[in-house]
């Protein structure tokens, strides 16, 4: 009863926590949207039915904390010291994100998590800061220190994906690597960073959905003889899609940036985030092939929710074909 009547009142006061962050005028009132955001998004983490709900919750109020610290102690540093102000604001929104070298805790985080939840720490709970960001950078010496952290990101969200077999870490490692280049697009304009976001937002969910769909925390449950061929069909589109393979949707906003740095000539920030890309592609691969290539008998834990799933997969279905026909079309015309 009290999930029931206390959840939407949570997610409408951090719904409104991320508006008042991206509207405000000073840093002062942007900070006021951050904590409400972050004491709207703690209950709604603590009163799930995940036995780890506590300690998610706690490291999650803690990380935040100490970047709102941060922030709030940037005005002090802006009295006494000439520095840039900028970078110990940007730095702290980095940690709140979750981005390399600041990851540590995001992985653990979305280990306690339920799918719900995760889909809201991987989505709405990037938006604010990500767009306060943007306004730190107003010089080259910001662009440059972003720029260092999203090739960060890009290979320590490649690497820490490989061994992982619990897929709430592996979609953890892969938020990691995505951010990498929301922040790359961050630096290069807004707008790209706006369709690599929106783009992130519908197929990680879509993703998290199909699991939570399946009740699958375990790459190894993937492989059950209870799931139909069209969800594990879909399944697999849809981490090609989320790894930015051609020609599927996620290719998409991949490519805007690809074109943009390109043509910037800045080939070895290219290079390493391709890379890094190409690593992804790996674990997502090793997924997919475990899911279609090896059986194992239902199991306790399984319960697929029928009605939602039926109403569900043919609108994933569409979305994550509908490229085959976009991109083809782009490059002809």
């Amino acid at each position: 009863m009290l999930v029931s009547i206390f959840h939407p009142l949570f997610f409408f006061s951090l719904t409104l926590g991320v508006i008042i962050s991206i509207s405000s005028p000073t840093w002062f009132s942007a900070w006021i949207g951050l904590e409400l955001n972050l004491l709207s998004f703690i209950p709604i983490i603590a009163i799930s039915k995940n036995s780890f709900s506590s300690e998610a919750s706690l490291k999650y109020f803690l990380i935040q904390a100490l970047g709102s610290a941060a922030i709030i102690a940037s005005a002090s540093f802006m009295l006494i010291s000439p520095l840039n102000t900028n970078l110990i604001i940007e730095s702290a929104l980095l940690l709140k994100l979750g981005a390399a070298p600041f990851h540590f805790w995001f992985p653990q985080v979305m280990e306690g998590l339920d799918w719900f939840n995760a889909i809201l720490l991987m989505t709405i709970q990037k938006m604010a800061p990500m767009i306060l960001i943007s306004y730190t950078l107003t010089n080259t010496l910001n662009q440059n220190y972003l720029m260092m952290f999203a090739l960060i990101s890009s290979l320590i969200g490649a690497i820490g994906g490989i061994n992982q077999t619990m897929l709430r870490k592996i979609l953890a490692f892969s938020s990691i690597n995505h951010m990498s280049w929301m922040l790359m697009s961050m630096s290069l304009s807004e707008l790209y960073w706006f369709y690599y976001f929106i783009f992130y937002c519908i197929i990680s969910s879509s993703i998290a959905i199909l699991f939570l769909f399946q009740q699958a925390f375990h790459v190894s449950h993937l492989s059950s003889t209870s799931l139909t061929s069209l969800t594990k069909i879909l399944t697999l589109i849809s981490l090609l899609s989320l790894g930015g393979l051609p020609p599927f949707i996620g290719f998409f906003p991949k490519w805007l940036i690809i074109q943009q740095l390109a043509l910037n000539l800045q080939v070895l920030p290219l290079t390493i985030m391709l890379f890094a890309a190409l690593i992804t592609l790996y674990y997502y691969l090793r997924i997919i092939i475990t899911s279609l290539t090896l059986q194992s008998l239902k199991t306790s834990w399984y319960k697929l929710q029928l009605l939602p799933a039926k109403l569900f997969l043919p609108i994933l279905m569409m979305f994550n074909l509908s490229s085959l026909l976009v991109i083809p079309s782009l490059v002809f015309f």
